[in-house]
């Protein structure tokens, strides 16, 4: 039968400023404005999937159209407006060779002073294991708090943990780290094994 009443009289009521905590503790203590709040509201996916780019790569959204789609050209100069009287100009000088890692080294300036950064090559292929990245958003996932190795994994998939236990030891600068379990839960995946080589925030294990 047609609706013959508004469409959102149908549905629970909505507890916003549980909500916005909610939100606010999933975006890590981000705060959670009206805008941000019926975003998620009305997009719950698509609006985690949004900030959780956003914490990745910034406030693409000041840059030019045609940077943000193409990148820059060695030479090229552009502004971006990252707040309100803040203006952001950046002189792009060259870009390096691709590394063993599939990187490159970007170097530009920033307002006048010169900067390095290593990027990612997409067109070609790393010839090391490329992980995926734990999601802030999801309390699940477990990521890797520094670059180093897996010296040993102290769990297996399907097994139950709690809070305190013993998951994996990570090996960084001749330094062991033991990781902890910080819920508790069953572990759903294991994406990593003793020996290998692992990057900061690299997804090591999902617990559900």
């Amino acid at each position: 039968a047609p609706l013959t009443a508004r469409p959102g009289a149908a549905m629970p009521p909505v507890d916003l400023e549980a909500t916005r905590a909610d939100l606010s503790r999933q975006l890590e203590g981000k705060h959670v404005d009206d805008e941000d709040l019926n975003g998620y509201l009305m997009y719950p996916k698509v609006f985690l999937d949004y900030m959780g780019r956003h914490r990745q790569y910034g406030p693409v959204r000041a840059l030019p159209t045609r940077t943000f789609f193409y990148g820059m050209e060695p030479g090229e100069e552009i502004e971006a407006e990252i707040d309100p009287g803040k203006t952001l100009e950046i002189r792009l000088q060259a870009i390096g060779e691709t590394d063993e890692q599939g990187e490159v080294k970007v170097f530009f300036e920033l307002n006048g002073q010169p900067r390095v950064i290593r990027v990612p090559n997409r067109l070609v292929k790393s010839q090391t294991t490329s992980r995926p990245k734990a999601d802030p958003a999801n309390e699940g996932h477990l990521g890797a708090p520094m670059p180093g190795v897996v010296a040993s994994v102290a769990v297996t998939q399907g097994q139950k943990v709690n809070p305190g236990d013993l998951l994996l030891t990570i090996e960084a600068m001749k330094m062991e780290t033991a990781i902890h379990a910080d819920r508790a839960g069953v572990v759903k995946a294991l994406h990593v094994r003793p020996g290998e080589q692992i990057d900061a925030k690299d997804l090591m294990i999902e617990i559900e």
